[in-house]
């Protein structure tokens, strides 16, 4: 109540610093807002994505990439002028008399990567102990949606699955669209991401939760069934900056057995995992 009361006054709400646990308390109590208190609320939550959105983006374009595509002909920009060949190339053009290098020809280093067209099939979970990877994920989900050649779908469930592939390009609009708490059942998020996996090998399935279900045994051999099929399915515990989480034990054991061991819940392993498969 207190919380609304700062949002309904711009003065006191330009004052909030956005942080994650705000972040929780503003997604949700968002339905129970209105007039200056919602436009304010949205504001601090547009803040907080943006700030996040750099932090991310920065890891994104700092991870391996895909190999060197020594098909296409290096750019021939400053930046890709390579300085030790081009001399070394150029070393019979010596001047002893002079003590200069003449340079006849400058080389320069490929940077086009290889890369194929992808399907990308994000997959969290939305009750209540998976805020922070929810937000994340979100967001991370919005930068590789901005990279050429990747198609990337968004699901949100707990006990209801919702398909936020729509607005995926943008996650202040798919966080305001999403109802965070209530129980888990991956089942009916498992039904909107079947129909997705088309073409199994160009398709990655990331999986984020606790993996606390209740119907765990069946969602188990759906998750097997695609990772059968030839596409790669990556579980992932639940998505924070400091990598602390739980996971099911009984989970985290079938899937080390089968071959995808849960992944730490550090974000920076996820974006180097998804780098080097889509890139």
């Amino acid at each position: 109540m207190q919380l609304r009361e700062v949002l309904a006054d711009p003065a006191l709400a330009s004052r909030l610093t956005p942080s994650m646990s705000l972040i929780e308390q503003l997604l949700r109590d968002k339905n129970n807002l209105s007039g200056v208190a919602l436009a304010n609320a949205k504001a601090l939550i547009r803040r907080y994505v943006d700030e996040v959105t750099e932090v991310l983006r920065t890891q994104v374009e700092k991870s391996t990439v895909g190999e060197l595509d020594r098909s296409v002909p290096p750019k021939r920009v400053f930046r890709n002028l390579d300085i030790d060949r081009t001399i070394w190339k150029n070393l019979t053009n010596w001047s002893s008399e002079e003590e200069r290098l003449y340079v006849d020809r400058l080389y320069y280093r490929h940077t086009s990567r290889k890369t194929t067209p992808q399907r990308l099939v994000v997959v969290v979970d939305q009750s209540g102990s998976m805020v922070d990877s929810m937000v994340n994920c979100t967001i991370l989900a919005s930068i590789f949606a901005g990279l050429p050649k990747v198609d990337v779908h968004l699901i949100a469930y707990d006990t209801q699955a919702l398909d936020l592939t729509p607005w995926a390009h943008d996650p202040f609009e798919t966080l305001l669209r999403t109802k965070l708490g209530g129980g888990t059942d991956g089942t009916v998020a498992m039904t909107l991401a079947q129909p997705k996996i088309s073409e199994p090998r160009n398709t990655v399935v990331v999986w984020i939760s606790d993996f606390y279900e209740w119907r765990h045994q069946e969602l188990f051999d759906s998750m097997a069934a695609i990772h059968r099929s030839g596409a790669k399915f990556i579980p992932v515990g639940s998505v924070t900056s400091s990598g602390r989480g739980s996971v099911n034990p009984w989970f985290r054991e079938r899937f080390k057995d089968l071959g995808t061991p849960v992944i730490s819940g550090h974000i920076k392993k996820l974006v180097h995992e998804l780098k080097t498969f889509l890139t």
